[in-house]
């Protein structure tokens, strides 16, 4: 598919797919089937509210092959400007689905990112969860600028089908963009925090809190360390709610 056919929703100038679980597998379907590298974003509410002042991470963003909302806000947010999306989507969900997309045709996986041992821990999961997917390789998250080159080679030595990064936003979507010409896999996809889940470090909420969009609640109940990322949402909202009332006084005038 290309760029201009793709049907798109701009929230604060970054441009989301409107697609659910079902197109974007097809999508991925695709891209595995194509002879050049394909990179998946998954960006929220939080991630979109740091573009607005980091103008790099919003260009790699809206740079990806598919750029796919991530969690309720977005969800909201595509209420307000008039542009309800098909259904909520999360990247671990939607990562999950690639995994039984790569079970099915045995393809080779690469886990990079986590603190050491972590990427090990989560392909020991994906492999008993998905026993047909080859996990050629993985390579923890904290390494610097310097040593990208040798990740790099680490990775293209081993040929990968599927890339997943978990670096968090927005080193693994600068890494992911930034390297995609010089990397040898078919689909890379930003994972953020999922290995931590695979691996068993972090549990994800009751599924009644995902399905009612309450997993940002259970995060903070359980890491209240993390109330001033969480707190980015109303005002996420509220600056989704001014760009949609500039608009129609603008279409008014």
């Amino acid at each position: 598919m290309n760029v201009k056919d793709r049907e798109r929703i701009n929230v604060l100038d970054v441009l989301l797919d409107c697609v659910d679980y079902e197109d974007a597998c097809q999508r991925v379907a695709a891209f595995l089937n194509s002879y050049s590298n394909k990179v998946i974003v998954t960006p929220n509410a939080e991630i979109i509210m740091a573009a607005q002042k980091d103008h790099e991470l919003k260009a790699v963003l809206n740079a990806a092959d598919i750029c796919l909302p991530d969690g309720i806000g977005v969800v909201i947010a595509s209420k307000i400007l008039g542009k309800p999306l098909a259904e909520r989507t999360t990247g671990f969900d939607f990562m999950m689905k690639v995994l039984g997309m790569a079970d099915k045709e045995s393809l080779r996986l690469f886990l990079l990112g986590g603190k050491p041992g972590i990427a090990e821990k989560a392909g020991e999961k994906i492999t008993s969860m998905f026993p047909n997917i080859q996990i050629v390789g993985s390579y923890h998250g904290y390494f610097n600028e310097d040593d990208t080159q040798k990740v790099v080679s680490i990775i293209n030595n081993l040929k990968p089908d599927i890339l997943l990064v978990a670096m968090g936003c927005p080193k693994q979507e600068m890494f992911m963009l930034h390297n995609k010409d010089k990397l040898k896999f078919k689909v890379a996809m930003g994972v953020g925090g999922s290995f931590d889940v695979l691996s068993g470090n972090v549990n994800r909420a009751p599924v009644f809190m995902q399905k009612a969009g309450l997993e940002w609640l259970y995060r903070l109940l359980t890491q209240p360390t993390r109330i001033k990322r969480i707190s980015v949402l109303p005002l996420f909202l509220l600056k989704v709610t001014a760009c949609r009332l500039t608009k129609n006084k603008e279409v008014s005038v």
